[in-house]
């Protein structure tokens, strides 16, 4: 049950994320998506050094969905290059796992 369990970084423009984090869950892209509300960026882009403030959107989803998660932020996002870090959960809460899972279906 675990390995089809993922966790998801995506970064986004802070006054993105509440509406970005509430899709994805209303489209049973995720069960849950935290939002860590402020963080700064320091990355290179175009050949420059930037620093941003965003937020980080913590999703967790299912191998299930997966893809169709994928397509949602690259189409949705508003950065042409959207951060998107897929973790597989190895361990867990096996009743929070299996409440990931249902909520994906």
């Amino acid at each position: 049950m675990s390995n089809e369990i993922k966790v998801v970084f995506i970064s986004i423009p802070r006054e993105e994320a509440s509406r970005f984090a509430r899709d994805i869950v209303e489209q049973r892209l995720a069960a849950c998506v935290n939002i860590i509300p402020r963080m700064e960026s320091c990355y290179r882009w175009e050949g420059k050094v930037l620093t941003d403030s965003e937020a980080l959107l913590i999703v967790k989803t299912s191998q299930q969905v997966l893809d169709k998660l994928r397509e949602y932020v690259t189409t949705e996002h508003p950065y042409e290059l959207p951060e998107i870090i897929v973790l597989s959960v190895t361990d867990g809460l096996s009743d929070y796992l299996k409440w990931v899972s249902s909520e994906t279906e």
